[in-house]
């Protein structure tokens, strides 16, 4: 097998795991998807500082258990190398989710764009608000089965309390390599983050209990609310 001919780019720029490539002064020279939705909560410096901090003292590679949290990221491990001292990388591996086993009724279950549902949900919101909004998500994403009148007030609700914010990240991603099991079926998980400066509590308990009722893990912090949904085909 010719390896010349194998695109090996396509392979770092799908994964899951965030890789960077920093020049000598700490610049970005290239990242993946992954890395680029980290980089909306957490600065490049502090980054390139990380890189700087594991990396090998001669030139290779050097692997470290090292548990890093970045809000809702979180990695067990971590990868720096370089070949030359004009370039050094940084790789971060992602922590996997404990698995978890739930039953869950179709009967309210209906086939669903959720990249429509967020979309009419945040020009609604951009009704009422003058935030500004930097919007990451997967158009590749499959229709699949949703509760769309409970997840649609669940994302009203969530969305409400940024209402007041200078700005809002949006980010959608398909959380590869992770599953949960219903009715003893492995489904893979989607992840929707919204994270602002600024937002009002007031309505997170109804937020946990509508989460609650479509079987999608919330995850609430002061500027920071995270989903967790069942990608069920």
């Amino acid at each position: 097998m010719n390896l010349e001919s194998i695109d090996f780019k396509l392979f770092v720029e799908t994964d899951n795991n965030p890789f960077i490539l920093f020049d000598s002064s700490g610049h970005i020279i290239y990242l993946n998807n992954a890395a680029e939705m980290l980089l909306c909560y957490v600065g490049t410096k502090e980054l390139y500082d990380l890189t700087l901090t594991y990396a090998p003292k001669t030139f290779g590679h050097k692997s470290t258990i090292h548990s890093l949290e970045y809000e809702s990221f979180s990695f067990y491990s971590l990868m720096v190398g370089y070949e030359t001292d004009e370039q050094i990388y940084l790789r971060l591996y992602n922590k996997p989710l404990v698995q978890t086993k739930i039953s869950i009724s179709n009967e309210s279950l209906i086939p669903t764009d959720i990249n429509t549902i967020l979309e009419a949900n945040i020009t609604l919101f951009q009704l009422e608000s003058n935030a500004a909004i930097s919007l990451f998500v997967d158009q590749e994403l499959p229709a699949f089965k949703l509760d769309q009148n409970y997840f649609s007030i669940m994302l009203r609700k969530a969305l409400s309390s940024f209402i007041n914010s200078p700005s809002l990240s949006v980010v959608l991603k398909l959380i590869v390599g992770e599953y949960i099991l219903i009715d003893d079926k492995k489904h893979q998980m989607i992840e929707l983050i919204l994270k602002a400066p600024q937002r009002t509590i007031g309505y997170d308990e109804e937020i946990n209990q509508l989460a609650n009722q479509t079987h999608i893990a919330s995850s609430i912090k002061p500027e920071t609310i995270k989903f967790q949904i069942p990608l069920i085909l």
